[in-house]
């Protein structure tokens, strides 16, 4: 499990390393931000909200949990995890955050590898993140359910410590509350990348991991929704400023959805039911029998070591 609470956070108003006292994170200049009773803080300041409740709507975030909870996207998240888990530092805990981490699945099945790997004394210091509310929520909450869980499953083990768990925060990746060369690993999953600000807080060495979709990904679902699909804009090759490209590796499989409840949670978390039309949706609804590509595409980039 996870051994290492996340220590890492910055003021999200000046900047300034915060620490942690009982249920509240504070700088040295007086800010202070409570630990909700659900497990996450809320480092968002007003000022960078571009709406009253920003990102995915309570109703995505509970499609997302149960399509990704099915297991759907085992693959992925089989694959992230290898990549990262291979990179864990010969000392200490690996630092790691999720930059819009949902409802946290991608971090749950990090920490499930790394248990099934028989990892010894290594360990893992994990920060989820997400703009939406209601996503972090979803995270903390089923974070506290497994790890309820994992206590009552070793009643007579004194090692509770281990269960530390991640660290949960309402934040953007636009203003990461995080210090700067911190982090051992950033996954952007699916999001929307802020190369400056990962940047800053990798350490020199330290590596990014980014999934986005392919061409061919939901490409049968899109057929049903659209009147007809646009050509694929081509790719850059280009390393963002400052990072190392390494290789992509490409995840591809066919997932067959056989009932109507599991094609509706995968339009709901995908933004294709705000773009696709009334008549689009309607198509989609009455289908009880699926069958998809999925199509992702992993890159790894690096800061590199000697950058200063």
């Amino acid at each position: 499990m996870v051994s290492s609470p996340f220590s890492a956070l910055a003021c999200p108003l000046d900047g300034d390393p915060m620490h942690r006292e009982g249920q509240t994170w504070r700088c040295a200049a007086g800010h202070s931000y409570d630990i909700a009773r659900q497990g996450y803080t809320h480092l968002l300041p007003v000022q960078h909200k571009r709406s009253r409740d920003p990102g995915d709507s309570k109703a995505m975030v509970a499609a997302r949990q149960r399509f990704l909870n099915a297991g759907h996207y085992q693959p992925v998240a089989d694959a992230v995890a290898r990549i990262v888990l291979a990179r864990r530092p010969a000392a200490g805990p690996l630092h790691c955050l999720d930059a819009g981490c949902g409802e946290g699945y991608y971090l749950r099945q990090l920490v499930e590898a790394q248990s099934d790997a028989g990892a010894g004394d290594a360990s893992l210091s994990l920060l989820g993140l997400d703009i939406s509310k209601w996503a972090v929520l979803s995270a903390a909450k089923q974070e506290r359910a497994v790890l309820s869980a994992a206590k009552q499953a070793r009643v007579l083990q004194r090692d509770a410590h281990k269960d530390a768990g991640a660290t949960w925060v309402v934040a953007s990746n636009a203003h990461l509350p995080v210090q700067s060369n911190s982090l051992d690993c950033v996954l952007c999953l699916f999001g929307f990348p802020v190369y400056p600000e990962f940047m800053r807080v990798l350490k020199p060495g330290g590596m990014l991991v980014q999934a986005d979709v392919g061409p061919d990904h939901l490409r049968e679902l899109r057929e049903v929704i659209y009147p007809s699909l646009k050509a694929e804009r081509e790719r850059s090759e280009a390393a963002p400023e400052g990072l190392i490209r390494h290789e992509s590796e490409s995840i591809r499989y066919s997932l067959t959805l056989d009932n109507a409840e599991a094609i509706a949670d995968l339009l709901a978390m995908t933004p294709h039911l705000y773009r696709a039309s009334a008549d689009g949706r309607a198509r989609a609804q009455a289908l009880n029998f699926l069958t998809v590509t999925v199509d992702v595409r992993l890159t790894r980039f690096e800061r590199p070591a000697d950058d200063g």
